[in-house]
């Protein structure tokens, strides 16, 4: 196990806060600082994960202060928001309209449909028709004995 410095463990824990692997952060670390270190050492690092259960807590306020900020930053980004992403894909369509590309803008005609329908979220919402339970059908299995044919011997 190398032995780190607090620049390197704050390297570290901030990396690992902004969502990279251990594998990500050990290169990082070599290339950056010349440290060696295992992804096992690293994963050390990860509050959220069992080998970062015993971590100090100078560091797990660490974590949890850059990853609050990483994903503030995240809602700034203009690609992140659904009405920057649907605004480029109507200039889209416009452009391949104007140059008669109609299957490229049937494309983007799709993408904007999911784009709208929510396809590319995680929430899933399931309900019957509309907005209620799904209906359930009971279900009869009826069990026959299978007909078996005694032979003479």
């Amino acid at each position: 196990m190398a032995t780190l410095t607090d620049a390197a463990k704050r390297f570290i824990v901030q990396a690992l806060a902004c969502y990279d692997t251990p594998s990500e952060v050990s290169a990082a670390l070599k290339e950056e600082m010349g440290i060696d270190v295992s992804r096992m050492q690293v994963a050390q690092y990860d509050p959220t994960k069992v080998a970062g259960a015993k971590l100090a807590r100078k560091w797990r306020d660490l974590f949890e202060d850059t990853r609050k900020k990483f994903r503030e930053a995240v809602a700034e980004i203009p690609i992140a928001d659904q009405a920057f992403r649907l605004r480029a894909l109507g200039k889209i369509y416009d452009r391949h309209m104007a140059r008669g590309n109609v299957a490229a803008a049937a494309a983007v005609l799709e993408q904007a449909a999911k784009e709208q329908g929510g396809m590319f979220t995680n929430k899933r919402e399931v309900s019957g028709p509309n907005g209620g339970p799904i209906p359930t059908m009971p279900t009869t299995i009826e069990l026959v004995a299978p007909n078996v044919q005694q032979s003479e011997d």
